[in-house]
């Protein structure tokens, strides 16, 4: 790819090696002109696309103009919804290209894409070429050739692409990125994040995803969902800005249960045949990660099992630690062993509470969606680009957080050797602003 970031050596050696960005422009930091009215087209009406057209209807300052997925009855669906609302989107749907109509027109600031995996990355740079900002479910990318794609694109065209990660909207997470920006955990030493669900049952229904997209996925080797563990710590850790990623290694368990789950149901379902007797994804995959500073960070994916959901959100500082999972959360706090008693967790919760959450915080946890978090995420995007402020969430972080699953899956392949991790920055990580100085600016658009 013209002007591309890296270089393939031997497959079974480290296989990517940075060189820098040909026309770089730094999109860390980078306040796009204000938009007093944000106006909105979604693609994907499946699982995550609904929630954040209900979400955009709670926040001033925005129009739905457009709903694209390629099965009608998604589409009605969301339509009949917003009868009644402000909101009169025209639809698109029944033809697997639709959706590059609807970043054709002129009339959407912003894409909004909650599609299969494998469309993020095509669409996302679609519609930056045609003038958008968008805005896409995770993983931004599968293979670090579109991960480039999306910088070299964001760059060039100087349209933010955010990675919708919700994770680094949650209520514990906020508090514990203002609580380390305030130095009560001292210098952060490790963190730990993970994706652990019991997701096996859906990945084989016939109707929870479109075409059986996610159990196709799951042919895949490696940490294939990496971000909501990887993203909030590392905010924290201020990666892609004072700090960067350096390699990674991983390890895989063999699959237990999703080659048995698939033979058992082709013996008696013809419409499984296709899905057994292939190599599934194991059941849980260890990765760890070094930064540039000697940090490490542990993720950790697994969603076969039948493990109680856990994100885990561990992070090791000089001065204490915080960890999430088991719920709920706790903090350790100037070498004490035991966890904070209630009364001195919640007296530091309101001291340390960050502003986004006093403002909008009560009415996140009305709307819903992950607690609120999903409200959160949306609102704060939508008020920087309403106030002209900085995303919180770039392209570099897009980019590098879902790397991690191609990178994991060569690193499983290649007897667990270390892969180093591309600089999707250019060398801007060494001056870019930590997140969060931001989270005190803006907060002006109201919610109805």
């Amino acid at each position: 790819m013209a002007g591309s970031s890296f270089i393939k050596v031997g497959a079974s050696e480290n296989i990517y090696e940075d060189k820098m960005h040909h026309g770089h422009f730094n999109m860390c930091g980078y306040a796009a002109p204000k938009l007093d009215t944000v106006r909105i087209g979604f693609i994907g009406l499946g699982n995550r696309g609904p929630s954040h057209v209900s979400d955009m209807t709670c926040i001033e300052g925005v129009e739905i103009k457009a709903l694209c997925d390629i099965r009608p009855e998604k589409v009605n669906t969301v339509k009949k919804s917003l009868e009644g609302s402000a909101h009169n989107p025209e639809a698109y749907t029944g033809g697997k290209d639709d959706w590059k109509k609807l970043c054709e027109r002129p009339d959407i600031d912003v894409v909004y894409i909650a599609t299969p995996w494998s469309l993020h990355t095509p669409i996302a740079v679609y519609a930056m070429n045609n003038g958008k900002h968008t805005c896409t479910e995770v993983p931004a990318a599968k293979t670090i050739d579109e991960c480039w794609q999306l910088v070299e694109t964001s760059e060039r065209t100087r349209k933010h692409c955010m990675i919708l990660e919700n994770c680094c909207y949650d209520f514990f997470e906020l508090l514990t990125m203002n609580m380390a920006r305030q130095g009560l955990l001292g210098e952060i030493v490790h963190g730990e994040g993970a994706y652990i669900h019991d997701l096996l049952a859906g990945n084989f229904s016939k109707e929870k995803y479109y075409d059986m997209w996610r159990l196709k996925e799951n042919l895949r080797n490696g940490n294939l969902y990496p971000t909501h563990g990887l993203g909030p710590v590392a905010q924290v850790m201020n990666i892609n800005r004072g700090a960067k990623m350096d390699y990674l290694i991983s390890m895989q368990s063999k699959d237990f249960m999703m080659g048995k789950m698939a033979n058992e149901l082709a013996a008696k379902d013809d419409f499984y045949k296709p899905f057994a007797d292939k190599s599934y994804r194991g059941n849980m995959n260890t990765s760890t990660i070094c930064t540039d500073k000697g940090l490490t960070i542990k993720l950790q994916h697994d969603v076969t099992s039948p493990n109680i959901y856990s994100r885990i959100y561990k992070i090791s500082g000089t001065k204490g630690s915080s960890l999430k999972y088991p719920l709920p959360g706790k903090f350790s706090i100037e070498g004490n062993e035991n966890w904070l008693n209630q009364q001195t967790y919640s007296d530091m919760e309101k001291k340390y509470t960050p502003d986004i959450v006093i403002k909008v915080g009560e009415m996140a946890k009305k709307v819903g969606g992950h607690g609120g978090m999903d409200f959160l995420m949306n609102w704060r995007t939508i008020d920087c680009l309403r106030n002209g402020l900085p995303l919180d969430i770039d392209v570099y972080d897009a980019a590098a957080w879902s790397a991690i699953a191609p990178l994991s899956e060569w690193s499983v392949a290649n007897h667990s050797k270390p892969i180093n991790i591309p600089d999707f920055t250019s060398g801007s990580w060494k001056t870019n602003q930590p997140v969060g100085n931001t989270l005190q600016k803006g907060g002006t658009t109201k919610v109805m």
